[in-house]
């Protein structure tokens, strides 16, 4: 829901209802991740998309039709020989979406869920998407760390659901959990889908040159917060680096051992090394390499990740920490420009991150998404 979160609240405060559709399961080569979500407004209007295309005019009509009853809808889309180019997905995937409508009546709480993602504040939304009596269906409960809002009228499954969303919350999971109708943990027949809004992942770049600009730009649009760090104040300007998030004037290892000293550096968080000047590279990789982070990455010919490595085991890293480095950084794309390189580096990051091979998915078989890989 992240996606049309905005747009969802200013027609919400507009007072208008619209219809809501989200992808709460999905199985197979499904296009879109649980939580991505299609809003569907008064006049007909859309924004979002629950599938890249393949079942949105379903989805449309199904939204149209839950505003005028009121009446929430699980709805699963597959594929057949008969239905693929009908309302199926032709990817060979199948995918649950509950349609919604949504005003201030039915999700009062709302304001409070957009103040917290703006803030960046973690909290995860629990909404009743199965239940053997109708009446609970689209029943919804937000959960931070330390408090919740809403509820579903029971004590028993409110607390069962609000200690599993914060464990999802706590792993940025976005996921459907299954229960007895009274919150049986051994159960079946109530699904609660948990849609987790934790603040974006942070990209650290390392380096303030024409190659960390790109990979800003590419960072931005993979959704990550940019923070390009140099120890150079006259390079490292927010006139050079516009789509970075944070243009910071400070020595690499200096600044990264501070950000992860105050727990600003997480699993999630991804970190290029572009400066390839051992005085800059060897002290932060030292630092990153022994942290809890999502990728470690180098820029360098493979002459200097030779040097690299020597300088690196004679300040004392152990193989196991150097095998975590992505040294040269990115995949074989046959990259020239700093925009080609920031692709390369991207789809490594993307690769590592679901588990991909990094090959052209014409030379393989099977499945095209893989269970994903941490």
């Amino acid at each position: 829901m992240r996606d049309v979160l905005d747009e969802l609240h200013r027609r919400w405060e507009a007072g208008e209802t619209v219809g809501v559709g989200t992808v709460v399961a999905t199985f197979s080569s499904a296009p879109r991740a649980p939580g991505a979500a299609m809003l569907v407004g008064p006049e007909g209007d859309v924004v979002g998309s629950v599938s890249g295309g393949c079942v949105e005019g379903a989805v449309y009509e199904l939204a149209q039709q839950v505003v005028r009853t009121r009446t929430p809808v699980l709805q699963r889309y597959g594929v057949s020989d008969d239905d693929a180019f009908a309302v199926g997905l032709t990817c060979g995937g199948i995918i649950d979406i509950f349609v919604e409508h949504v005003d201030r009546e039915s999700m009062p709480e709302l304001p409070e869920l957009v103040t917290s993602v703006r803030e960046g504040t973690p909290v995860a939304v629990a909404t009743i998407v199965e239940h053997p009596d109708p009446a609970l269906l689209g029943r919804r409960m937000l959960v931070w760390r330390d408090r919740v809002a809403g509820g579903f009228g029971s004590a028993r499954i409110d607390d069962a659901v609000a200690d599993d969303a914060r464990g999802l919350l706590a792993s940025g999971r976005t996921a459907t959990l299954h229960y007895g109708p009274e919150g049986q943990r051994r159960g079946e027949g109530m699904a609660v889908f948990v849609n987790s809004f934790e603040p974006p992942p942070r990209m650290l770049v390392f380096g303030a040159i024409d190659f960390a600009a790109a990979m800003a730009r590419m960072g931005s649009f993979l959704g990550y917060e940019v923070t390009v760090c140099d120890a150079r104040p006259v390079f490292a300007t927010k006139s050079r680096f516009p789509d970075a998030d944070r243009v910071v004037v400070d020595w690499p290892h200096r600044y990264l051992a501070a950000e992860a000293e105050a727990g600003r550096v997480d699993g999630r968080t991804v970190i290029t090394v572009l400066t390839h000047d051992p005085k800059f590279d060897v002290p932060v990789l030292q630092v990153a390499l022994r942290l809890d982070v999502g990728y470690v990455g180098a820029m360098g010919s493979r002459r200097t990740h030779d040097d690299r490595m020597r300088r690196l085991r004679e300040a004392g890293m152990t193989d196991a920490e150097l095998k975590r480095l992505a040294s040269p950084i990115g995949l074989d794309l046959g990259a020239r420009t700093p925009e080609e390189t920031a692709v390369s580096i991207a789809a490594e990051i993307i690769a590592l991150r679901w588990g991909g091979g990094g090959r052209r998915l014409s030379d393989l078989d099977g499945r095209i998404h893989a269970e994903r890989h941490r």
